[in-house]
């Protein structure tokens, strides 16, 4: 929310809404020095990792016409490595920030859950909802975060939060930093042997440094996406289809004007493009067939599967993989068949939505840049709220 400027959401159904205030995260940048200089592009409520679904239409990756420009965060990524903006704000429930920010050649945090307040964003899931910087170098990243960074009294996501002063992190190097190499990260069904040659010599850098790098294994990150996709599609059908966006039955700031226009969203479901129409059935669907089951089993294993995370971490600052496993595809042809164009919307979740999840933080930076120009994306994860550890190791990869 920005106060009397129009917001969409991407979405045709929002078109003609302004809010009344500013999100937290707007007045905590305003107040550091920031000047706004408009909106950005969004995927159709967030829900595709192309840059394909937005009402406005689609978003072409500044590196090459023609090209995904990743989302659902695909604007303000765009926006970035163009030159148009210094900084943008991106939102992630499955990896919107960082794979934009690996297909754009970009610099995009997913911080830690809770780190960044949510209060005046459009909410797709609390439990995943997060907020963070997109920017094109880490020193600028490491400084949004810090504007924006710890908690509102209002956003009841956020619990034992803990800020640093980010910026002191750079210029460190990598010395004694331990790096695991996530063997599940690379070799996926779905990867491009470029983008995992990139990363492993990505890995190689880092340990010329004088980083400590090794292979390391969490099998659990190939199955997160079992119960992670229904049971978000169940919090989203219960929040967003039918809740008008906010949830309830937490502490929070729920902005009148913007539950009164997603209420009239449902009686404009025809309008929806298809990756609406098939989340908000699967969420339905298993809603009704399970009768909630799957979203209290998918909350109930969520220690378990962060656990698997922590336990290398315990042994490794850092955990490393390709952002995406591959990089920037095609914008969907006119007439794409129905299964096309929802591939493209989800097909590059595998190694970024495990860390919406389990809400350890995650970055994406650029790592090099294909024989067609299109950019390659490295993801570091890290403990909770050490970012300061990610800053440190992505800003010294970047001074190469």
């Amino acid at each position: 929310m920005v106060a009397g400027v129009p917001m969409m959401n991407g979405a045709a159904t929002l078109e003609g809404y302004v809010p009344e205030v500013d999100a937290t995260i707007v007045t905590r940048l305003l107040d550091a020095g920031a000047t706004c200089l408009g909106k950005a592009t969004c995927e159709y409520f967030c829900l595709s990792g192309g840059s394909h679904t937005s009402m406005p239409g689609p978003v072409h990756n500044p590196m090459k016409q023609g090209w995904s420009a990743g989302g659902s965060s695909s604007g303000s990524a765009a926006l970035v490595v163009s030159g148009e903006v210094n900084m943008a704000i991106g939102g992630d429930q499955g990896g919107s920030i960082r794979m934009p920010a690996s297909f754009c050649g970009i610099v995009g945090l997913k911080p830690t859950h809770g780190l960044v307040p949510y209060s005046g964003i459009c909410s797709m899931e609390v439990t995943i909802d997060h907020a963070g910087p997109m920017t094109r170098t880490v020193a600028d990243n490491a400084l949004m975060l810090e504007a924006i960074a710890g908690p509102d009294g209002w956003d009841a996501r956020q619990q034992n939060v803990v800020t640093h002063p980010y910026a002191q992190a750079l210029g460190k190097g990598v010395k004694g930093l331990r790096i695991g190499v996530l063997r599940e990260g690379f070799g996926r069904a779905e990867s491009m042997a470029e983008v995992d040659a990139a990363c492993r010599a990505a890995a190689e850098t880092l340990a010329r440094m004088g980083a400590k790098v090794e292979e390391v294994s969490v099998p659990a990150h190939d199955k997160i996406g079992d119960i992670f996709m229904p049971m978000i599609a169940e919090g989203m059908v219960r929040q967003l289809t039918f809740g008008g966006g906010l949830g309830s039955g937490a502490f929070g700031f729920y902005p009148r004007s913007l539950l009164e226009k997603n209420l009239a969203v449902r009686d404009r479901a025809n309008e929806f493009p298809d990756t609406v129409r098939a989340m908000a059935t699967f969420g339905a669907w298993v809603l009704k067939t399970y009768g909630g089951r799957v979203y209290a089993k998918g909350q109930n294993l969520r220690p378990f599967f962060r656990a698997q995370y922590d336990e290398p971490l315990r042994r490794f600052d850092l955990l490393l993989m390709p952002t995406t496993p591959m990089t920037a595809m095609k914008l969907p042809e006119p007439d794409a068949s129905r299964e096309d164009w929802l591939h493209q919307a989800w097909c590059m979740l595998g190694n970024t939505s495990p860390y919406d999840y389990t809400g350890h933080p995650a970055i994406s930076l650029p790592c090099c840049t294909t024989s067609e120009g299109l950019p390659i994306g490295l993801q570091l994860v890290g403990r909770h709220f050490d970012e300061p550890t990610i800053y440190r190791a992505a800003a010294a990869f970047e001074a190469g």
